[in-house]
């Protein structure tokens, strides 16, 4: 086992004391190509490319003498010290910090940064990355080969979002860029960089920020609100305690994609955005597109409304997670089973309808569940009873599905 490994994070500055010190000590040094051509490397020293940080963390592991790690940017954030600090390997390490990638990036764009959400885009994670984009009006996204500008643009089609592209940031070909986020798939961008993702409504300013990552919003505690929340003017399918279930049983959150179909007046768009998550809202009354429009406002989230009748307008929209189905019967159910989502969830008026439609979830491979609610609303001055609502509630879940 390496006697010692220090790992150094590197910002394009020079090097501080103590880092040329590690390096002069240094009997095997891993990095990138522009790490290891630094001329403080020791030429005696062992040189390891870079690739796969848990192949060359084995390496080092084995490694009789001292070890130093360079890594652009801070080693600590989203960086190689998580793995290099894994039980499996065994390596007890130090750092020299640097400045962060996305601190640099904010920096080079002259903006604030603690109300930004920070997300990591590889192949596998990338469309849960672009949700995030879909959700929050300012993210800050580490890219990496195959996840980069041009397929975040890719991706968020149907969504104007701004895109500053910080290139090579700490070297002599360091290049920031502004470009809108359908333009970024003309262009062919260099690795490393970082993308800030801007767009949708921006919370005021309020020196008595404290929460990294965006501040509780101002919107009412608690969710599954009342009527009056959102003017009053409720569908059938979104009563309070019918909706308190749904959201239950869909669970949206942070890099999630919502579809709400039959969106109404908003109200569940509204709250699953609450959540962190990104919503498609669906309706094919434009007033409800406008109804749902305005709630998001009121609310600070950032849907994407789409005018149109389910089954056919759902062709063409990015996959989900999680769907909420307000009306459409088994023909829409059918039609978003067949995309997959992790989580279905609607409504019926009759036993007749729910068995339908719970028959064919099951028939998708779904796990079905059903529910008979039913509610009644007091009148708290005399006790008496004043309204009450009853349906069943259906809920498919995909076994099998990840994230």
């Amino acid at each position: 086992m390496a006697d010692r490994v220090t790992v150094i994070g590197w910002d394009g500055s020079p090097l501080t004391a103590a880092a040329r010190s590690a390096l002069g000590a240094a009997t095997l040094v891993a990095g990138a190509g522009h790490h290891l051509a630094l001329p403080e490397v020791p030429g005696r020293a062992e040189r390891i490319r870079l690739g796969s940080v848990s192949l060359a963390a084995r390496r080092i592991a084995a490694h009789r003498g001292t070890a130093v790690v360079l890594a652009d940017g801070d080693p600590g954030f989203f960086g190689v010290v998580r793995t290099l600090r894994a039980p499996e390997f065994g390596l007890e390490v130090e750092v020299v910090p640097a400045v962060s990638s996305v601190a640099q990036a904010f920096a080079r764009a002259g903006m604030p940064w603690d109300d930004a959400q920070v997300v990591v885009a590889h192949r596998r994670t990338l469309r849960r990355a672009v949700n995030v984009c879909r959700a929050h009006p300012k993210v800050a996204v580490l890219t990496s080969p195959g996840a980069g500008p041009a397929e975040l643009g890719l991706l968020l089609e149907g969504v104007h979002r701004t895109f500053v592209i910080c290139e090579e940031l700490g070297t002599d070909r360091e290049q920031v860029t502004v470009v809108t986020s359908d333009k970024a798939a003309d262009h062919t961008w260099r690795d490393p960089n970082v993308v800030i993702v801007i767009g949708g409504p921006t919370a005021p300013s309020d020196d008595s920020a404290w929460l990294a990552g965006g501040a509780p919003s101002a919107a009412p505690r608690g969710w599954a609100l009342p009527g009056a929340e959102y003017g009053g003017r409720l569908g059938e399918g979104e009563t309070e305690p019918l909706r308190a279930a749904q959201l239950a049983r869909t669970g949206p959150r942070v890099g999630d994609l919502v579809w709400d179909i039959g969106c109404g007046s908003g109200a569940f768009t509204a709250e699953a955005a609450r959540f962190g998550a990104a919503v498609i809202a669906v309706d094919r009354d434009p007033d409800a597109c406008a109804r749902t429009l305005a709630t998001a406002r009121r609310f600070g989230a950032q849907p994407q409304i789409v005018h149109g009748t389910a089954p056919h307008i759902l062709e063409d929209l990015p996959e989900p997670d999680v769907v909420r189905i307000g009306g459409g019967g088994v023909a829409v159910v059918s039609a978003v089973a067949d995309r997959r989502p992790e989580r279905i969830v609607t409504h019926a008026a009759t036993r007749d309808a729910a068995e339908l439609i719970g028959r064919d979830l099951t028939e998708h491979g779904y796990r079905v569940q059903c529910s008979l609610l039913q509610s009644v609303e007091l009148d708290t001055r005399a006790w008496t009873e004043k309204e009450r609502t009853v349906g069943f509630l259906l809920s498919g879940e995909l076994p099998d599905r990840n994230p």
